[in-house]
């Protein structure tokens, strides 16, 4: 009950803060005639997922909450990103929190990130670090490609691996006034002894909607199918298995 009404908080205090800088932003628009600048943006999500999938592993098959926050400004950006059991039904204990510092570069024809993550799991007591190269191109289907070397001690929860993962992306406008998009994507992964002892892939298929509430609040349902192969399908490794997964996610632009 206690955790319920954790969750109901983020949920409420996600659409009130959205209301009120939106109730804010119109009336610095109505006395000064002008949308005011900022140098500094911000955003939050409030996701609800029925298991968390993870490039191919079911960390766990109990719904999950995800909150995430970022600030952003002059290429960098900040995260914090956390996923919370909502419920005890399987023996899994998968609370985590991440916390992500990027820097991001556009050039004319393609994007560059570099970053690091610090992923903590409070309820086993362990955390891992990584960090990531990736490159995209802003062309038909977003293709990208990044690298991710997770450098974590595995007597201390890391994964001391390597994955690479390889994506397309492409949205499509179904509705114009309210402005509904339907968002497609699919991923390609290759695991190199991150949490499993040899190499294996795993492939993902999403499809969502994004539906805008108010001009900073949007709603968006998210259906997806991971298939994952070689060590990490096998029962003496990895011994994961096909998952559909589905959820809803609110986000937020400040």
């Amino acid at each position: 009950m206690n955790k319920f009404k954790k969750i109901s908080g983020l949920f409420l205090g996600l659409v009130m803060g959205c209301l009120l800088i939106e109730g804010s932003q119109a009336k610095a628009e109505f006395e000064e005639g002008i949308l005011p600048t900022y140098k500094i943006e911000a955003s939050s999500t409030l996701d609800v997922y029925n298991k968390y999938i993870w490039r191919g592993f079911t960390l766990d098959t109990d719904p999950v909450i995800q909150p995430g926050f970022n600030l952003s400004g002059y290429g960098f950006t900040i995260s914090y990103w956390g996923s919370y059991d909502a419920s005890q039904a399987d023996a899994s204990g998968s609370d985590e929190q991440d916390f992500t510092i990027d820097y991001t570069y556009a050039f004319e024809y393609l994007s560059v990130s570099a970053g690091h993550t610090y992923y903590s799991f409070p309820t086993a007591d362990s955390y891992s670090k990584e960090w990531y190269l990736g490159v995209s191109l802003p062309v038909l289907l977003s293709p990208s490609i990044t690298y991710y070397k997770d450098y974590g001690k595995e007597d201390q929860g890391g994964g001391d691996g390597s994955y690479l993962n390889l994506a397309v992306s492409h949205s499509f406008t179904i509705v114009q006034d309210p402005a509904i998009t339907l968002n497609l994507g699919a991923s390609l992964g290759f695991n190199d002894k991150l949490f499993i002892a040899g190499n294996g892939s795993d492939c993902n298929l999403n499809a969502g909607l994004t539906i805008p509430l108010t001009k900073s609040l949007s709603l968006s349902p998210v259906l997806g199918y991971t298939v994952p192969s070689g060590d990490l399908k096998a029962a003496d490794d990895g011994n994961q298995k096909k998952r559909t997964y589905g959820g809803i996610s609110l986000g937020c632009s400040f």
